[in-house]
């Protein structure tokens, strides 16, 4: 019987949610860590469960018809992209089958009826630098130099990195100049350990249709040492910006977050260059993003997405559409043009300021926007809601019940659930399913290649007689 170090070699032949190989030693399930479907591998068990256990990668004895050599030379310690080492069509037969197995696991639905009403998954033609925003954590290496990167998995250890190959190009040389000026101007990195030091976290955003980039200092203080000098050792790299990649740097700030806590943003932002946003354009409309608004990593594909969304909305001129989780109106906006009236409903007030904002920069005058809670607004004014169609597009939680059972009163004909996991949304479109609709479309959209997330489009009709359940009992 395998004991704690003991070496084994196997073959994998599944993978976990989490993109973790599965293959099987002397009667046990071990989960395997950068491994491929198809590698066989020697591993070296690290904990021994009762019928499972986790190993770690010693050897790949032969490498999966699936493998790649991965682009990013630290993928392995970093863990954000957990199948860079996966073919993208691998990839995208690994992600379709993840959602289909949480609907038939966790959502109750038969493998029979998910395999026929499951579409294909829309893949991305960009497989690298495709998020136009990261967030980089500040530390310090053993030498107590200054560096920036990602937390390693699982662990709050920065593995040193300037260069995300899935990120914008522009990030590199920004990047290395922060430390340059931290260095310059004596500006510390932050030590959660000790909860001392200055610079916490740096975050990027770029416009991809504009050009324009945001840079915000999270900062454990009330400002930036050497202000103006930052910000002009900044914006010298704006000729590098434009001349390279056609960008260049908009807007400046930082944001204050003196919390014991894993939040990476502060409750505001002081601007200490231009006025605190920059500007993108989405399905023809024009987005102003502040450090604090939502807005979708992946630009090109977010099109891809919300237009397979309205189209499954099916929204004709005299209805009206409600969006619950609205972020800064980016679908709401969109589906204005389609519908006679649309509603969009967000919590954060930000994000309802510059959802109104775009409304006005767009010209559109058949969106309203509400700050509230779903869960407390749609009850206390049902009287007064019409939907035919509510979109609903949660953060990664998925819906509050209570939020469900809001949009259950409020009755529309259909629902439309877009969602950044399919486990929460499993659960959620079971809730739906036992209270008057059904599941009548999926489809999986690959917003994040080289990682293990997709986000899923779910199409809910009203059932006006009593339903046959899809479920399995």
């Amino acid at each position: 019987m395998l004991k704690k170090n003991d070496l084994a070699d196997i073959f994998i032949e599944d993978m976990t949610n989490e993109g973790e190989g599965v293959g099987k030693a002397d009667g046990f399930a071990f989960f395997v860590k950068d491994t491929v479907i198809g590698d066989e591998v020697r591993i070296r068990a690290t904990k021994l469960k009762k019928s499972y256990g986790y190993a770690r990668l010693e050897k790949i004895l032969k490498p999966s018809p699936d493998r790649v050599e991965p682009v990013c030379p630290v993928s392995r310690q970093c863990g954000g992209c957990q199948i860079q080492s996966m073919s993208y069509e691998a990839q995208l037969k690994f992600k379709k089958n993840k959602v289909k197995n949480n609907l038939i696991r966790i959502g109750g639905f038969s493998k029979e009826y998910i395999d026929d009403i499951t579409e294909d998954i829309i893949g991305d033609d960009r497989e690298f630098n495709y998020r136009n925003k990261a967030q980089f954590p500040v530390g310090k290496d053993r030498e107590g130099n200054i560096i920036t990167g990602f937390y390693a998995g699982r662990t709050h250890s920065v593995i040193s990195c300037t260069d995300c190959a899935i990120g914008v190009r522009e990030n590199d040389i920004i990047l290395k100049t922060i430390l340059k000026l931290m260095k310059r101007y004596g500006i510390s990195a932050y030590d959660e350990n000790t909860g001392t030091g200055l610079v916490r976290h740096i975050l990027l955003r770029k416009g991809f249709k504009t050009g324009q980039i945001m840079i915000c200092l999270v900062i454990n203080g009330d400002k930036i040492p050497a202000e103006d000098d930052v910000v002009s050792g900044l914006l010298e790299i704006n000729g590098t910006l434009n001349q390279e990649y056609g960008s260049s740097i908009e807007s400046v700030s930082y944001s204050i977050n003196k919390e014991a806590t894993n939040v990476i943003m502060g409750d505001n932002y002081h601007v200490i260059y231009g006025n605190g946003t920059i500007e993108d354009t989405l399905m023809g409309l024009s987005f102003t993003i502040s450090p604090l608004s939502f807005y979708q990593v992946n630009p090109l594909q977010t099109e891809k997405l919300y237009e397979e969304a309205i189209a499954y909305a099916d929204i004709k001129e005299n209805e009206e559409v409600w969006d619950i989780c609205c972020g800064i109106g980016t679908i709401t906006l969109a589906m204005a043009r389609e519908a006679h009236r649309v509603h969009g409903i967000e919590i954060i007030p930000q994000a309802i300021e510059d959802a109104r904002e775009n409304a006005k920069r767009n010209g559109i005058n058949n969106a309203e926007f509400i700050c509230a809670a779903a869960e407390e607004y749609l009850p206390s004014h049902a009287d007064e809601i019409h939907a035919d169609a509510i979109v609903m597009d949660p953060p990664r939680k998925g819906m509050d019940e209570r939020a469900l059972e809001a949009v259950l009163n409020v009755s529309p004909s259909r629902i439309v659930y877009v969602s950044c996991d399919s486990a929460t949304l499993s659960r959620d479109l079971k809730f739906l399913c036992e209270h008057g609709y059904e599941l009548k479309k999926i489809r999986p959209v690959d917003m994040f290649p080289q990682t293990i997330h997709c986000e899923v489009i779910a199409l809910l009709n009203a059932v006006k007689t009593e339903r046959i359940s899809n479920r399995e009992t």
